[in-house]
């Protein structure tokens, strides 16, 4: 019920405007999201990987409804990539499509990704895109492999969500394909008939789709999987998986999000494992802070006690 509720505020307008003119709410925000500017950003990409973590870095921003400010968009991803490399921060970038343009022309999106992808190729950097609602797996799947196979990127990746039905099959084909894949739960709220609701279940397919993906034939291909949770029965059961399958380092690595469970972040670096941290920042924070509440209670008391000390 509470997860329902707070997936409802992130897509309601009226909350918007209330919470994003209520300082606490922004200041609570920032505990998850490096700041407004790209330079805020940097600083604290810089940090972390002084600690020995990886950073993908995410110009927040989604379900862009003007051609104009699509490509202002594409733009500032084009200034973060210049400034990755210039400043030698080890990152890659997170995008959404509908940020791009996908509502707008599919020729649009597809336009400003190839620029994204050709400075990040200029650049030495990778590009995830991540995944939406359920409403737009199809499409952003669709875009992705045309980018790979029609365009010949071969430096984009995309996230797969462990609460649909059809992520077991969609997980096998880019297995397959040698594609570089962000595994996370879910952050939506999906309709029964697409998704798990129980999340014993998203737990259990989460742990079969890392089994699945991280078999000899795809690490042959080249693929590559961004193990994403925060759960530490998830991250043991991966761990002893790869360990009792020798599966190489160099397939996988482990994500977290930015500002929650640090510690376990820097433990998991420091048992040999590479560890990359999802960076966002920019002023769009707010469906992001609200779907951070939704997904667990203790991001929900961290807010509430910060406004009552207040």
């Amino acid at each position: 019920m509470l997860r329902s509720f707070f997936l409802y505020l992130s897509q309601a307008v009226w909350a918007k405007d209330v919470m994003m003119h209520i300082g606490l709410a922004r200041r609570t925000a920032y505990r998850f999201v490096a700041g407004d500017t790209l330079e805020e950003a940097s600083a604290v990409a810089r940090r972390l990987n002084q600690r020995g973590l990886e950073v993908t870095l995410d110009h927040l921003g989604e379900s862009v409804i003007s051609e104009v400010d699509a490509r202002q968009a594409a733009d500032d991803y084009l200034e973060l990539l210049d400034a990755i490399a210039a400043d030698n921060i080890r990152a890659t970038v997170s995008l959404k499509l509908t940020q791009l343009g996908l509502d707008i022309r599919d020729d649009l999106c597809l336009d400003n990704m190839r620029r994204i992808l050709e400075r990040a190729g200029d650049t030495g950097c990778h590009v995830t895109i991540d995944m939406e609602s359920s409403a737009y797996t199809e499409k952003t799947l669709h875009v992705f492999r045309a980018l790979r196979r029609d365009h010949g990127f071969d430096n984009v990746g995309v996230v797969i969500q462990a609460y649909l039905y059809r992520s077991e099959e969609d997980m096998r084909a880019l297995a397959a394909e040698g594609a570089y894949v962000r595994l996370c739960k879910g952050a939506y709220d999906e309709p029964v008939d697409c998704a798990f609701q129980d999340k014993a279940d998203v737990d259990a397919n989460f742990v079969h789709l890392v089994q699945q993906f991280l078999n000899p034939d795809a690490c042959q291909a080249g693929a590559y999987l961004g193990i994403a949770t925060h759960d530490e029965r998830m991250i043991r059961a991966a761990q002893a998986f790869v360990k009792a399958h020798n599966v190489p380092h160099a397939n996988f690595e482990f994500q977290m999000l930015y500002g929650i469970r640090p510690k376990l972040q820097q433990q998991i670096h420091d048992d040999g494992y590479r560890m990359r941290l999802y960076v966002p920042y920019g002023t769009q924070w707010y469906p992001y802070f609200m779907r951070r509440l939704a997904e667990r209670p203790a991001n929900v008391w961290f807010f509430v006690s910060n406004f009552f000390r207040r």
